[in-house]
């Protein structure tokens, strides 16, 4: 079965996959006051954005290899 992927979480993990995403940054940028609106947290739930932590920079937001499958599977 396939899963329809959401734009904003597509949107998301690209916006990752630039670079590694310091916590902060992510938590700054894409931050809502909607339940509904978990942009980030649906990404990190199906397996494409991780928490790792990076030596010099702390807690980060990497794409995953199935974050990496994603994109390429959409065009990006």
């Amino acid at each position: 079965m396939s899963e329809t992927v959401d734009p904003l979480v597509l949107d998301f993990v690209e916006w990752v996959a630039r670079e590694p995403r310091a916590y902060a940054e992510v938590i700054a940028t894409w931050k809502t006051s909607c339940p509904r609106l978990t942009i980030w947290e649906d990404a990190a739930d199906r397996g494409y954005v991780a928490r790792e932590t990076v030596a010099g920079l702390g807690l980060v937001i990497a794409v995953t290899k199935d974050g990496e499958k994603l994109l390429r599977t959409n065009g990006r």
